[in-house]
């Protein structure tokens, strides 16, 4: 008994493991069933592209962010704490020979603050210097303070302000990477939607090719029954068998295809191809109503390429300032007020300090340069020529996609519509023939065309409401006007 109870507990034992064992492997091979969003948030969490995309806002971001603190008060101390030197010069007039001696310590303090509207630089500076001379000729020491306290603002003149241009340009510079984002956003949302939905069509090509076998399936045991029982000869049963092995084939064949796609589809949404996925959409039709009108006009207002195309122009705009600068006429207007003081002893260096004024003016004038910034010039404007042909042209491609994609939107309705009939008559068709196959009045082969002919008016269906989608997903994206929704795809904030 005692021995029953230990088989019966390892046994046990034995069917425990086996059902963890099981449980376990249930999970590692779980199917993950994946609708449209949730493929496109996958997509876009492990798509290099958008990873590069936002990395290359975060830069233009944090480019803009640092020349805006340069814009602020810069303060900066640099100290010379020792330096000694001596020297042995002859004197002309006296005609003998004198040794020098100094050592000092010095530093200056200097705060700094960039005026962006006129692109001037106002400073305050202060030099603070000790110093300890000996001369030979004098055998004399002298050991001073000096102090020497002032403010300097220096403006260019006759020339563009370069700072508020560098700014123009990464702000710029920021929403190009903006539009980028948005760009490679839609264009991975086509892809990945595309691509699901090839998924899908391979599926519904699978279930078509199952249900084909299926009938054939059925056709083959009445053709067998039919010639066991003398009723045909044996050659139909022939043809059955062969159409059974095509309907046998054709299933294969669209299993090893799905298998592709999938394989395909994982890379695309970047996760491992080991790992189990099936799809999931309803794809019942809904006829979306599209204002052409309302496409066309907002998107040529808020297509990001052509805002590129104009951020571009702008950008050559300001490539022909700075060019005519490379050999242009300008100066600098220098101003300065300060005090200076000078004495032995450091707490009475200002007692009679010496005011100081300065007014410095310096022109750069070009005189010859034999042709070579009009050429620049040129080379920039004809660039800038090229920008605007280039935005127009787009501006026409664009305006013809709408126009296109809103026609086959049409189309594609009648299509489906189309499409449906076709089933029910092919169906219909088919259950007619199937009676007449059974009663022996149509042969296996007529039979398989009918079967065929049901097969191909399923999937026409499948692939005319795909392509409906698609179609107003790209019109989406052509537009930027979400038809489904009714709402705008880039938020109004972006054009105030």
């Amino acid at each position: 008994m005692k021995q029953n109870n230990k088989g019966k507990s390892g046994l046990r034992m034995i069917m425990m493991l086996f059902t963890v064992i099981f449980s376990c492997a249930h999970v590692s091979f779980a199917v993950e069933i994946l609708t449209l969003d949730r493929a496109l948030d996958i997509a876009m969490n492990n798509s290099p592209d958008i990873k590069q995309t936002e990395l290359n806002l975060v830069r233009s971001t944090e480019m803009l962010n640092a020349r805006e603190a340069s814009l602020k008060s810069n303060f900066s101390l640099s100290l010379n704490p020792f330096s000694y030197d001596s020297s042995r010069t002859f004197d002309d007039f006296y005609s003998l020979w004198n040794t020098n001696e100094t050592t000092q310590s010095s530093g200056t303090f200097r705060i700094s603050q960039p005026i962006k509207q006129t692109d001037g630089t106002l400073m305050l500076i202060n030099r603070l210097k000790w110093q300890d001379s000996y001369s030979e000729f004098r055998d004399d020491r002298s050991k001073t303070f000096d102090n020497n306290l002032y403010i300097q603002y220096t403006q260019p003149i006759f020339t563009y302000n370069r700072t508020k241009m560098e700014l123009d340009e990464l702000e710029l510079d920021i929403e190009n990477s903006k539009y980028n984002f948005a760009i490679q956003t839609l264009a991975l949302e086509q892809d990945v939607t595309q691509n699901f939905y090839n998924v899908y069509a391979s599926k519904m090509s699978l279930d078509i090719a199952a249900e084909e076998l299926k009938n054939s399936e059925q056709s083959y045991e009445i053709q067998k029954n039919k010639v066991e029982a003398g009723l045909l000869p044996s050659e139909e049963l022939y043809q059955a068998e062969l159409n059974l092995a095509n309907s046998q084939l054709a299933v294969q064949n669209s299993k090893v295809s799905l298998e592709d796609i999938l394989d395909t589809f994982k890379l695309l949404l970047g996760i491992s191809i080991y790992d189990s996925i099936d799809v999931f959409t309803d794809i019942t039709h809904k006829t979306v109503d599209v204002d052409l009108d309302k496409a066309l006009n907002n998107g040529l207002r808020a297509r990001m390429e052509l805002r590129q195309f104009e951020n571009n122009i702008q950008e050559a705009l300001n490539n022909i300032t700075r060019v005519a600068a490379q050999n242009e006429f300008n100066g600098d207007v220098t101003l300065t007020y300060g005090i200076i003081g000078t004495e032995k002893n450091f707490g009475d260096m200002f007692d009679a300090p010496t005011n100081t004024k300065g007014v410095g003016l310096t022109f750069n004038i070009p005189l010859w340069d034999w042709g070579e910034n009009d050429a620049r010039i040129k080379a920039a404007e004809a660039t800038v020529d090229q920008s605007q042909l280039t935005l127009e042209d787009y501006r026409n491609n664009i305006i013809l996609a709408i126009r296109r994609v809103h026609r086959s939107l049409e189309n594609l309705v009648i299509q489906i519509e189309i499409a449906r009939q076709n089933i029910r008559n092919a169906q219909l068709t088919y259950d007619i023939n199937l009676e007449r196959y059974k009663n022996g009045d149509l042969t296996s082969m007529d039979l398989s065309l009918f079967q065929a002919q049901l097969s191909t008016a399923n999937m026409s269906e499948v692939q005319a409401l795909i392509n409906y989608k698609m179609a107003v997903l790209n019109l989406k994206i052509l537009s930027l006007w979400d038809f489904e929704s009714g709402a705008p795809i880039v938020p109004e904030s972006i054009f105030e």
